[in-house]
């Protein structure tokens, strides 16, 4: 498997917000994702670098619309390679909760891991329709019953702790990932809307700034996936998945976990 060298180049804003000593972490601001270089660069990317706003964000959806697709039962079995236990081959690791469970307990059953839809499938009505419904940039393995609990909310901060959540918050119209998977969500999400533009006989999804979207294909809240994008820059295990999905599967890459600093150069 090809691993992509990445090289962070810290924008001055990141050196001045480090430098404020004595202040308490709620009073500080969400520091701006390093600017980033990777081997797609001068290839994948290559209609993509140096552009900013609508302009950055129409070529990245026209980059990753070039993808295979793939049903909704095969996603059971690519899951169990994108989100393999890197310690342990038997094992996946669920999304929210952080547990390694064995491959094998895919189901619905109380124990077994499922499917998540991290954009509900019914926030644009795509259901399981091959293409959104089955699009693995956005599909984890997660508990069962934490899958229930999140159910359709948007997401936000705050709430009560979720039973086996690994420290995600829950309330009546929001759900809040352990801190572990806020970035992994955030870029989950911002994909969505960059990919599925309405050109495809699906509905057009968009990030806006509330909950309680429904059925609407929206997903809130955007000011705090930004904040979680840059609280939780990609990690290792959210590289490699980017990666098999891009060598293995659907032949194409989340934008957001090669360069982060996108997601504040769209929104």
């Amino acid at each position: 498997m090809l691993v992509t060298p990445r090289i962070r180049r810290w924008k001055p804003v990141a050196l001045a917000t480090a430098a404020l000593a004595g202040l308490t972490a709620s009073a500080l601001t969400a520091t701006p994702a390093a600017a980033t270089t990777t081997a797609y660069d001068t290839t994948y990317y290559k209609n993509a670098v140096g552009k900013t706003g609508t302009s950055l964000k129409s070529s990245l959806h026209t980059i990753i619309s070039s993808q295979t697709k793939i049903s909704y039962s095969a996603v059971w079995n690519a899951l169990k390679v994108t989100d393999q236990d890197p310690n342990n081959s038997n094992n996946v690791i669920l999304l929210y909760s952080g547990v390694s469970r064995s491959k094998s307990l895919n189901g619905g059953d109380l124990g077994d891991w499922n499917r998540e839809h991290t954009w509900a499938k019914s926030h644009g009505d795509f259901g399981e329709a091959t293409g959104p419904g089955t699009d693995l940039h956005h599909l984890r393995p997660a508990d069962v019953q934490v899958n229930s609990i999140r159910g359709n909310k948007d997401f936000d901060n705050g709430g009560s702790t979720v039973s086996g959540g690994g420290g995600s918050l829950t309330d009546s119209d929001s759900f809040e990932p352990c801190d572990a998977d806020k970035g992994d969500v955030a870029r989950m999400i911002l994909y969505m809307a960059v990919r599925y533009d309405g050109g495809d006989g699906f509905a057009d999804l968009e990030p806006n700034e509330k909950v309680n979207n429904g059925s609407n294909p929206y997903m809130g809240k955007l000011s705090i996936l930004k904040q979680w994008n840059e609280q939780d820059p990609p990690s290792a295990f959210e590289e490699k998945r980017n990666q098999a999905i891009y060598d293995t599967y659907q032949h194409n890459r989340n934008p957001f976990i090669d360069h982060p600093e996108w997601v504040e150069a769209i929104w």
